[in-house]
């Protein structure tokens, strides 16, 4: 450092000074910057976020599983049901009921089958045959049932639908309220909460129409 106040301060001629101030500032401005970037603060924060990534995704458990893998074709089922009210049903209220279940469930299909790829899990497969494999599950309809929906019309379909979801969602509910309480994963349950929370409603609007409620 001497040396160098020396050269610049007058210890050689005014040249060499000109050109020795130019790289003396230069150099310190290195030595700054890579003062910054020693302290390791970007280092610690990408590895941070890769560990917080690591490990939300590791937080999933055999119920969060279990609920995406049950909910995915509980949904499908429900899809298929509320499409055929477009034409079949005679009453507003029904069509926009079904409506409504389509908006809210077809991008949930998309999301928990999304977390079943993520955890390296299969997804189910999709259409009536697959559905029969899941008649256990709360609130799916067999074969029949499905079969007596798709011939009915008008108001005859709109007791058939109102009665069937209900007892559909009344599934979900149930599906929903376990993952709630048992699962780890903290999308899945916060999903699980507006499930819940919505068909519980639309269960109380369905029952309202069919006039037992």
């Amino acid at each position: 450092m001497r040396t160098i106040r020396h050269l610049v301060q007058g210890g050689s001629p005014s040249g060499v000074r000109r050109a020795v101030l130019p790289a003396v500032l230069a150099a310190t401005a290195v030595l700054s910057l890579a003062a910054c970037g020693g302290d390791g603060d970007g280092a610690d924060r990408t590895g941070h976020g890769a560990t917080a990534s690591a490990s939300a995704a590791a937080t999933h458990n055999a119920q969060d599983v279990a609920f995406a893998q049950g909910m995915v074709p509980h949904h499908r089922q429900a899809l298929e049901m509320a499409r055929l009210a477009a034409d079949r049903a005679s009453s507003a209220r029904v069509r926009e009921i079904a409506a409504r279940i389509e908006k809210a469930q077809d991008p949930e299909i998309g999301t928990l089958s999304g977390w079943l790829r993520a955890w390296g899990e299969d997804v189910p497969g999709s259409g009536a045959a697959q559905h029969m494999g899941h008649t256990s599950m709360p609130g799916m309809m067999g074969g029949e049932d499905m079969t007596s929906l798709g011939d009915a019309s008008g108001t005859d379909f709109d007791t058939r639908f109102l009665t069937m979801m209900v007892a559909h969602h009344e599934g979900a509910v149930a599906m929903a309220s376990a993952e709630r309480v048992k699962g780890a994963y903290p999308p899945a349950t916060a999903l699980a909460g507006d499930i819940a929370d919505a068909q519980r409603a639309e269960i109380t609007e369905m029952k309202r129409l069919l006039g037992s409620e």
